[in-house]
């Protein structure tokens, strides 16, 4: 059956992450694969999901299923992380998932079931995978404009007048905080812009909550998605905790839908689950629970979160003011500005492949950078080569 099958191009991140691993250069740097990693260059196990893994490793006496939407526990907080108090319970339906992307696949799948003919609208330029799932599907899909590359922020005027197209049962996505892959983030002013829109035309805002607490903090990087849930009558949410909790390879993940139709909602998500995998992955969301239901672990998690978002933001100062050295210009100082993992560094492909060969820099090829791949020692070498290379 496949001997004349011609296999998929692979994910441009997978094949950078093999590319990255056979090259012998002890001094390679990786900025492209979206991992958090600590200065030392590690990417740790939280030492509050170490304590809460021991905690579930003594008292759990079964491994048997949970229920096709997942664990209440999990679900009730991981609702209250993203949505807060303000948003009635008897109006959030909720199930888990295999990770975020299994979320944003639940979310999408369903939306076409439900509706053939919704238009998914997705950010020029927005996460690869967005585009490759609703394509997958079938559905179609239009972008709207959002980063300006001149500038490194949004083009505000061009997205809303992009929106303006969207019609009642579509689907705006949105990044929840920490856009991926520009690190430009909509403003409070944006937010409710879009929310009046929405309301206007029907159009249904669709929030992938990927970073939560890496941008400017939990409750302000929740700020938008909390005012969409208070404004309109219908908000899809699709949340990951592998960045925040650093739980990558347990897929933790979660689909929360605000509406009035709660029961409704939860039954199809239940069936959706079957149908895809059964019963979502309970160890990571139980780890999850546990920390979020634990006042001592909860503070310890917000602390180390805090920690490694401070890091971040002091990454991207330091490059900022390295390029500004090597340049003597202000052009990459929108870097101090953005938020969360990402940044587009700007450049062409050939420019890419010249960090990469020359100076075993890895980026993905549309120049996207992991800000938290830099270290102290790195970047010094990555502005020097920056500057050189995209001079």
């Amino acid at each position: 059956m496949f001997e004349t099958v011609t296999a998929p191009e692979p994910d441009k991140i997978i094949r950078l992450m093999g590319m990255f691993a056979a090259d012998p250069r002890g001094d390679k740097i990786d900025l492209g694969v979206g991992v958090y990693r600590s200065p030392e260059g590690k990417t740790p196990v939280m030492a509050a999901v170490k304590a809460a893994e021991h905690r579930i490793w003594t008292a759990q006496d079964s491994k048997t299923y949970v229920s096709l939407r997942g664990d209440p526990g999990y679900l009730d907080a991981m609702r209250r992380l993203i949505l807060g108090d303000g948003v009635p319970e008897a109006r959030v339906a909720a199930a888990g998932t295999p990770g975020g992307t299994g979320a944003v696949r639940q979310v999408l799948e369903t939306v076409h079931r439900l509706n053939p003919t919704a238009t998914v609208w997705i950010s020029d330029p927005t996460w690869p995978n967005h585009p490759a799932i609703i394509d997958h599907l079938g559905q179609a899909r239009r972008s709207y404009r959002y980063y300006d590359a001149q500038t490194g922020g949004i083009d505000r005027a061009g997205m809303m007048a992009d929106l303006a197209g969207a019609v009642r049962g579509d689907l705006i996505l949105l990044h929840g905080c920490c856009h991926n892959p520009t690190g430009a983030d909509l403003l409070p002013s944006d937010w409710q812009a879009i929310a009046a829109l929405c309301a206007r035309t029907g159009a249904i805002p669709f929030v992938d909550m990927a970073y939560q607490g890496f941008g400017a903090g939990l409750d302000a990087d929740a700020g938008g998605v909390r005012h969409l849930a208070l404004t309109l009558p219908e908000v899809l949410i699709a949340a990951s905790c592998s960045k925040n909790f650093g739980l990558y390879r347990e897929r933790v993940g979660a689909v929360l839908i605000v509406t009035e139709g709660k029961a409704a909602a939860e039954g199809v998500l239940a069936g959706m689950n079957r149908q895809n995998f059964a019963f979502p992955p309970d160890h990571g969301a139980r780890v999850v629970q546990e920390i979020l239901g634990d006042a001592a672990l909860r503070m310890d998690w917000r602390d180390e979160l805090e920690a490694m978002r401070r890091m971040m933001e002091g990454n991207r100062r330091a490059l900022a003011e390295a390029l500004r050295g090597e340049t003597g210009s202000d052009r990459f100082g929108f870097l101090a500005a953005h938020r969360g993992m990402f940044s587009l560094i700007g450049g062409t492909a050939a420019q890419v492949e010249t960090l990469r060969a020359g100076h075993g820099i890895y980026l993905v090829g549309d120049g996207r950078m992991n800000i938290a791949g830099l270290t102290p020692d790195t970047i010094p070498r990555v502005a020097r080569a920056l500057a050189e290379v995209l001079a």
